[in-house]
């Protein structure tokens, strides 16, 4: 594995553009996302552009229907190996 290298992070992601990266992933429209949640679309459009916090239900919810944990939607920022080793 000695031919591999650690990607670098290039770029900061708020929590909105992560719900918003994950959706589009998918191939999801805010709206099909609304359906599969229950969330309104205005209340999706609002996450994804920061004017609303995400919180825990609604990570919880959007998780499942994005096929992904929670934590990566709420956390996307999140250096794993570097706060494990402080």
């Amino acid at each position: 594995m000695k031919e591999y290298t650690k990607a670098k992070k290039r770029i900061d992601v708020s929590v909105g553009e992560s719900v918003r990266i994950m959706r589009e992933l998918q191939e999801l429209s805010q709206n099909e996302l609304a359906v599969l949640t229950g969330i309104p679309q205005s209340t999706i459009s609002a996450i994804e552009n920061d004017r609303v916090q995400l919180g825990v239900e609604r990570a919880k919810v959007l998780a499942r229907s994005l096929n992904c944990h929670p934590a990566v939607l709420v956390f996307p920022g999140w250096d794993v190996e570097h706060e494990s080793a402080a």
